[in-house]
């Protein structure tokens, strides 16, 4: 098997935003979210040109005040991220995303460095910040859409109980809708970048699931932890 990886042109990166921007059109004229969503994309664009040149020099460097700096950035971002649905978003709601992903987040990564892959995890960045970014985005999208279900339920008079419970079912959806659909629907980023990379199918599986085990993990312990800090505002 040929395990080269093609270099994509620039060109064709363009004609595959096409959908993307078919979807962006349609939102200018159906609701409010086009520029956001337009610069979203901006920003996704950029962002990724420009950590795909940090990251060659971190790999390169694998000194561990980079990598612990790049996790710090990365977690950080994650927790500000995910108050962008909680009403009259500003810097004292970071509180309970840091201590929800910290605890949830941070643990749930520790296990799979140690465990997984024994490694000192600040001596290794190529396995360290990839596992790390998929634990703290999945971790701040599950927050992200309980605050949301959380504070909906409140405002329609649920007690403290009722609303959780609804947010909890709410922020778990996506990656439950995973669980089932992966191998039957998806080959998610892992295995797809394995096979695409040369590695044997059987052989990437594995590593699927521990991503899924890990995500899934990983968010719903945030998520319960935001939502039992979230007690004092019911």
């Amino acid at each position: 098997m040929n395990s080269s990886i093609q270099i994509i042109p620039i060109h064709r990166l363009l004609l595959v935003s096409i959908p993307a921007i078919v979807v962006i059109l349609i939102l200018l004229r159906w609701t409010d979210k086009g520029k956001t969503a337009i610069i979203a994309s901006i920003r996704m664009a950029v962002q990724l040109m420009l950590i795909g040149y940090v990251l060659h020099y971190i790999f390169n460097a694998e000194q561990p005040f980079f990598v612990i700096l790049a996790l710090t950035v990365m977690f950080l971002t994650a927790c500000w991220i995910s108050t962008r649905t909680m009403p009259g978003r500003n810097i004292k709601y970071l509180i309970k995303p840091i201590i929800a992903i910290g605890i949830g987040g941070g643990l749930t990564l520790l296990l799979v460095l140690i465990t997984v892959f024994q490694v000192n995890p600040f001596i290794h960045p190529r396995i360290t910040i990839p596992i790390a970014g998929m634990i703290f985005a999945n971790a701040m999208n599950a927050i992200s859409l309980a605050a949301d279900r959380f504070h909906s339920e409140l405002k329609r008079k649920a007690n403290y109980v009722e609303a959780r419970n609804q947010a909890l079912n709410t922020a778990l959806i996506p990656v439950i809708n995973s669980l089932f659909a992966v191998g039957l629907v998806s080959l998610p980023g892992m295995m797809t970048g394995q096979i695409l990379s040369g590695v044997a199918p059987h052989i990437a599986v594995r590593y699927q699931i521990m991503v899924m085990f890990m995500i899934f993990g990983a968010s719903g312990i945030s998520t319960i932890i935001y939502l039992k800090l979230m007690k004092d505002k019911s």
